[in-house]
């Protein structure tokens, strides 16, 4: 049976679970959305979206210098506990995502953090390439391209250079089941030599 990647995103967003967990819980259930669920559940990923309410206060600052010191990028990820915070496992994730922001440069962290004049202009540059096109056509084209900026320029968006067939989202949701915490990456700087 072949699983879409919109019942897979209807999954997540209904279980908070990675995009690649969704698709193994489809594919294990035939396609059987509530099945899915119990199979996410005895997994123990569907319960992390039942901790969105709690504080993420602990965590780490993480970093990575690229190109002999040529790229430098500092990452604050947040959890709920210390103990979390200290972790190998959490550790390494504010390591990855440091490389991650070296290699991709995106500019926010998720689509709502971008300015809404942003948006806009992007949409009028998308839109003038499209004259002569019905209206509700050239609405279309440039809502797959806003996907495609966000896509581009959006942290949790982007594909992980390490893996790209999972986003920075999934790899977020994959550790904050494997820990068991509500896991944020809370900001960002990346600094590059010759750059203003």
């Amino acid at each position: 049976m072949s699983i879409g990647v919109s019942e897979i995103r209807d999954l997540r967003e209904k279980t908070g679970a990675g995009m690649m967990d969704c698709k193994e819980a489809l594919e294990a259930s035939n396609g059987d959305v509530e099945k899915a669920i119990v199979h996410l559940r005895k997994k123990g990923l569907a319960d992390i979206s039942e901790r969105a309410h709690k504080a993420a206060s602990e965590g780490t600052v993480g970093y990575y210098i690229h190109a002999g010191g040529k790229i430098g990028v500092i990452v604050e990820v947040n959890c709920e506990t210390d103990f979390v915070a200290k972790g190998e496992a959490f550790q390494k994730f504010a390591k990855e995502v440091a490389m991650h922001i070296a290699a991709s440069n995106p500019q926010w962290i998720k689509s709502d953090d971008v300015p809404d004049e942003v948006i806009e202009r992007e949409k009028e540059v998308m839109a003038a390439s499209l004259e002569g096109k019905p209206p509700q056509v050239i609405e279309k084209i440039v809502q797959g391209k806003l996907a495609k900026f966000f896509k581009e320029t959006c942290l949790m968006d982007q594909l992980f250079v390490r893996d790209t067939n999972i986003t920075i989202t999934d790899l977020l949701g994959e550790l904050a089941s494997k820990v068991g915490e509500k896991i944020v990456i809370k900001r960002f700087a990346r600094f590059a030599t010759g750059e203003e």
